[in-house]
């Protein structure tokens, strides 16, 4: 018993940690980040940080990982059951191009990780659309870049936009992304309008 609850106890100071790092991600650069700050902001101890963590550093890379963790897990449900490929990209570019509304602790972070920040949209989701003929590139890894810098953009620049028009960027993104992978604007247009599945808060 006095194991498991020393246990919980550890598992609860990992997360605080954690939790800690990615509100202090939303806004300031880690690198003027003391060890106390993130301590005190996880209300734990100091000398409980180098249980769980060798360097702040690490910490701060965990803290972007669960983050972009979750962003996938929402866009893996918000995507299931579609069978366009081209319908997958511009679900995952409307519904992340939202979080500025819908996410905006996301939002911040990923917009402060930047290039950094692990892609949430899956590459072979890109390649199995260009597979099957739905979309049209010349090189995967050039068009994925495309399509993460774009974004990142577009998150950027809706962190300071109203509601209506965070979603008419997120719209409008992924209607130029879907013309530049080779859809007519008829078929780019119909596609990003498609109604976007509820999304997890």
């Amino acid at each position: 018993m006095n194991g498991g609850r020393l246990d919980r106890r550890k598992a609860q100071t990992r997360a605080a940690l954690i939790d800690a790092a990615r509100t202090i991600l939303t806004s300031r650069d880690p690198a003027g980040v003391s060890i106390q700050e993130i301590t005190e902001a996880a209300d734990v101890g100091f000398g409980s940080f180098y249980n769980h963590f060798p360097s702040k550093q690490e910490l701060f890379d965990l803290a972007v990982v669960t983050a972009a963790a979750e962003h996938r897990a929402l866009l893996d449900a918000a995507t299931a059951g579609l069978t366009d490929p081209a319908e997958v990209l511009a679900v995952a570019v409307r519904v992340t191009g939202r979080f500025p509304r819908t996410h905006a602790d996301l939002a911040r972070l990923i917009d402060r990780v930047g290039t950094g920040y692990p892609a949430a949209y899956r590459i072979d989701a890109l390649r199995h659309a260009h597979d099957v003929g739905r979309l049209c590139f010349d090189d995967a890894e050039v068009a994925f870049a495309c399509v993460n810098g774009s974004v990142l953009g577009v998150l950027h620049h809706s962190l300071h936009a109203d509601d209506q028009r965070i979603d008419e960027a997120a719209d409008r993104l992924a209607v130029s992304l879907l013309r530049m992978f080779g859809l007519v604007e008829g078929d780019a247009r119909k596609v990003a309008s498609r109604p976007l599945p509820p999304v997890a808060p």
